[in-house]
């Protein structure tokens, strides 16, 4: 039944995880409906799994961008990633470090996954109003860009959904947002992992999910999270990216329906 657990979460963590309707907030909705106490650390280690997804994904970005720091270049088109990735990563640790223990717990509540749920569709509705006009980001734009990751640490709000939407507001390029918001989560998923691994170590065992059970969860997660990549990219492409809202927006209202009739 554990494997079969994870199994489930595998495939939710992969779907959701890329496509803009937070990975996290379906996790902790799968996790009650099954009745599971989780440890963070597994919701955390499935990320390994959508980590190699974007890794492969963007192989020939990432490798260009280390190649550029090797030569200490952050002039060309792939050296200037490098500060700006680094410039983006400061407010998300800002954000993570002050926040992520209060949020583990303050995020529990259905009621209050199905505000954030409301909340991230109403950030989604607003990416169709964004002029793209730009295909180099600046300092402060980074900047901003990684405040919106920081704060997709909350259960319920998307960290893709929050970071190309705020690209997008600030007249960012499709493509280039697309692009940038998802080598900005790489060491992002890096530092959450380590952070939470520090943390928890012990308690991925003691909830039952032993080695096997997480492996399996990490490999199901990196399959369905690459075709959800791809759909991801289809839907920012096509100028649809803004449509994820109506999804989030019925989650959210079914879940606090699901509250008043005693569902929970």
């Amino acid at each position: 039944m554990q494997l079969l657990r994870a199994i489930i979460l595998g495939v939710i963590q992969g779907l959701t995880e890329w496509l803009p309707v937070s990975s996290t907030g379906h996790l902790r909705l799968a996790e009650r409906f099954l009745g599971l106490t989780v440890p963070l650390l597994f919701d955390v280690t499935l990320h390994i799994g959508t980590l190699a997804v974007v890794i492969a994904f963007f192989r020939s970005d990432v490798e260009k961008v280390l190649a550029a720091l090797k030569r200490l270049d952050f002039k060309s088109e792939y050296g200037k990633f490098i500060p700006l990735i680094i410039v983006g990563t400061i407010p998300t640790i800002m954000i993570g470090f002050a926040f992520h223990m209060f949020l583990e717990y303050a995020f529990q509540e259905i009621s209050v996954l199905a505000a954030a749920f409301i909340a991230c569709g109403v950030v989604l509705s607003l990416a169709k109003i964004g002029k793209e006009k730009a295909d180099d980001i600046g300092f402060s734009q980074a900047f901003l860009i990684g405040v919106a990751q920081g704060v997709a640490v909350v259960p319920g709000l998307s960290r893709s959904g929050l970071t190309i939407t705020a690209a997008l507001l600030l007249g960012i390029k499709r493509e280039k947002a697309f692009k940038f918001s998802f080598l900005l989560s790489i060491p992002a998923i890096i530092g959450a992992l380590a952070l939470t691994l520090y943390g928890q170590f012990g308690a991925l065992a003691a909830s039952g999910f032993g080695f096997a059970e997480t492996a399996v969860g990490v490999v199901v997660a990196m399959v369905v999270g690459y075709f959800a990549l791809k759909l991801l990219w289809k839907t920012v492409a096509g100028g649809k990216f803004h449509l994820f809202a109506f999804y989030c927006w019925v989650l959210g209202l079914s879940l606090i329906a699901a509250l008043g009739l005693h569902f929970f």
